[in-house]
């Protein structure tokens, strides 16, 4: 008799909890479950897996229950059981009380039978009649069914002859239909922008996929990690990118300039591996979760699932293991100057560390759960999120925290300073993203427009303070409900809401020139929007669910990080 081992139920729970977006719970079951250990091939796992096994389970019960080697009277209704009996009682308890029910059924249904043959005669002639009926109304409903059959197969052959002219069409590109796509468009923002007031948009951009898809000589994928990469980031100051694994590696690939793929063939590419654990890899307890470069582009700071930060140079080498943690640590950075580096964690405190001296020099114990986001006003202070819905502003040498911010009514995600200090977002599970002022306690403005968990937000790089003085600030927030919204900080109004993708929105990204913004999904789609437009440019879709997209500082490549295992490089030349 075929069985499930426990290694295999707690994978399957471990995904269930992914795909529900526990992402928390899901880190610490896998942590605690040894998941990375297992030989199981996610990729050969279907998604809803577990719901899948439990339906069956509970409905293989109920036929076992229903169907006894003495029974041959299958036609029977199966809803003498409820979904609670079938998961409390055993087989032969549910037999008993499917036995005792059809009992009283079958004397229910004699007794009404003596009754009606008692007061009329006529109505079994009735009944025939309204069985023949039925039978009638039937065979009508087969043939009904049998025309939307036909039906639908002749849509589904349209559908593919269509795919098939698109496909011809991509091959032998037809500059009219492009142009007249482009008109298409034109046309849409027109209507949406003739008002008077700046409505709110909501921007669908479906039928331009065929136009922007990006071509994949202008795609570079990096293999060579050997589980999902969930963190990356290019060096502010060149060519580098920086990688982390559930392999308990990061990688820094030196990516050369010029179109991607052509780059990639003309040379062998330069990686370097930096290991978290002398000899094998994919040990849960040492997976990177996340990563950041100093200001100048000398030094990259990791955060793993063992509690440990490690400092490493351009060429790889270890230079600092810093521990303290009693947890997981889901968030560091470092701040301008290059002088600290700040790391929150799962122990629910967040430490400062002097880099000069590898030594900590303040731990903050305020918070009552993990730590999830941590991020530098200015070089001395900084606000810390976790799951126990606050957020509080905290500063080096000070022991209670400068301000406390408490409005959330679930965990917080994500928390981001603007570009000039002075206003705070954080998004979270509420649905709700909020904007902070160290003026006042209560937030300034309650941004209410998603539907699902808003998992991450990010400040254009405008306004005052930045490269681009002269364009309007906003901010962007990625949401489980497959969206990505861009609010007016002044007026805490949504500006439009940017419908491309079809599952949760893990990441955003805006370019340099804060033109653009990049957006990774489950849906394996990174798409590249123009803000002036307020359409997708460009798109891109890989082999699986991205968990961060980044740009480089010129502004013309966007990387992305996969859970199948690979970084992909994208050449975007617009």
């Amino acid at each position: 008799m075929t069985s499930i081992t426990s290694v295999e139920l707690n994978y399957l729970v471990f995904r269930y909890l992914q795909e529900s977006g526990f992402t928390h719970s899901a880190f610490a079951l896998g942590y605690e479950a040894g998941i990375n250990k297992c030989t199981i091939d996610g990729n050969m796992v279907p998604p809803g897996a577990l719901i899948t096994f439990v339906q069956k389970g509970i409905q293989y019960l109920e036929m076992e229950a229903n169907l006894s080697n003495s029974d041959a009277d299958v036609d029977e209704d199966f809803s003498f059981l409820q979904p609670l009996d079938l998961i409390t009682k055993d087989v032969y308890e549910l037999r008993q009380m499917i036995k005792d029910k059809k009992k009283n059924l079958h004397k229910d249904r004699d007794k009404e039978k003596e009754k009606d043959k008692e007061k009329d005669p006529d109505k079994e002639k009735d009944k025939e009649l309204e069985k023949e009926h039925e039978r009638e109304r039937a065979r009508v409903r087969e043939k009904d069914r049998h025309e939307r059959e036909k039906e639908n197969e002749k849509d589904r052959e349209r559908i593919e002859k269509e795919k098939e002219r698109e496909k011809q069409q991509e091959d032998n590109p037809d500059k009219e239909m492009i142009s007249d796509q482009a008109d298409k468009n034109n046309v849409k923002h027109e209507e949406n922008g003739n008002s008077g007031a700046p409505e709110p948009m909501e921007i669908s951009t479906t039928s331009t996929s065929q136009v922007c898809e990006i071509p994949g000589s202008d795609v570079m994928i990096l293999e060579g990690h050997t589980s999902e990469v969930c963190a990356c980031a290019w060096s502010p100051t060149g060519s580098l990118l920086a990688s982390g694994s559930g392999d308990s590696t990061a990688r820094i690939w030196t990516i050369p300039e010029g179109t991607s793929r052509s780059g990639l063939q003309n040379s062998p590419l330069n990686v370097l591996v930096l290991k978290h654990v002398k000899g094998r890899t994919n040990e849960k307890s040492k997976d990177v979760t996340t990563l950041d470069w100093n200001g100048e582009g000398t030094l990259l700071a990791t955060g793993s699932y063992d509690g440990q930060a490690r400092i490493w140079n351009t060429n790889g080498e270890l230079k600092t293991t810093l521990s303290k943690h009693k947890g997981p640590i889901f968030s560091l950075k470092w701040n301008k100057k290059g002088d600290f580096l700040l790391t929150g964690s799962c122990d629910k405190t967040a430490i400062v560390w002097d880099v000069k001296t590898e030594e900590w020099r303040q731990q903050f114990e305020f918070h009552s759960g993990p730590i999830l986001d941590v991020d530098w006003r200015n070089n001395l202070s900084f606000a810390s999120s976790s799951t126990d819905n606050m957020i509080y502003v905290c500063k080096v040498g000070d022991t209670r925290p400068v301000k406390t911010f408490a409005g959330h009514q679930g965990e917080v995600n994500c928390v981001k300073w603007d570009p000039t200090g002075s206003l705070l977002a954080s998004c979270s599970d509420d649905i709700t993203a909020k904007i902070w002022s160290m003026k006042q306690d209560k937030y300034v403005h309650d941004l209410r427009e998603h539907s699902k968990e808003i998992y991450t937000i990010r400040w254009s790089p405008t306004g005052p303070g930045t490269n681009n003085p002269n364009q309007q600030l906003v901010l962007a927030s990625a949401s489980f409900d497959s969206t990505v919204k861009l609010w007016d900080v002044e007026l805490g109004k949504l500006i439009c809401s940017l419908n491309g993708h079809r599952d949760p929105v893990y990441s955003v990204a805006f370019s340099p020139n804060g033109e653009y913004l990049a957006s990774g999904s489950l849906d394996r789609c990174v798409n590249i929007w123009s803000l002036k437009e307020v359409k997708i440019v460009k798109t891109y879709t890989g082999n699986g669910g991205i968990f961060e997209v980044c740009w480089n500082k010129e502004g013309d490549k966007i990387a992305a990080c996969f859970a199948n295992n690979t970084v992909c490089v994208l050449d975007l030349r617009m």
